[in-house]
């Protein structure tokens, strides 16, 4: 009698296969809603962060909808012409 090796191969994966499927149902993972790990930040956050990547004033009142006046002020920056 002789067995070649793929069949004894074969015959192992299929098996773990079969207990893989018999215990996945109790080995899911919970469903994470991706909406709880949000965080609001306040305009004054948001300008830091903008202004700490590198964006100019300017950039940073256009993305946010404010004025330079505003973001300068939240900066605490003398606005220089």
């Amino acid at each position: 009698m002789s067995t070649s090796i793929s069949s004894l191969f074969l015959a192992a994966v299929s098996s773990a296969n079969t207990a893989a499927a018999a215990g996945s149902t109790a080995r899911q993972q919970p469903v994470v809603n991706a909406g709880e790990d949000t965080v609001q930040l306040t305009e004054a956050q948001q300008v830091y962060q903008l202004y700490n990547q590198g964006q100019r004033v300017s950039q940073i009142a256009s993305s946010l909808s404010l004025t330079e006046a505003a973001v300068n002020s939240y900066l605490n920056l003398s606005a220089t012409g």
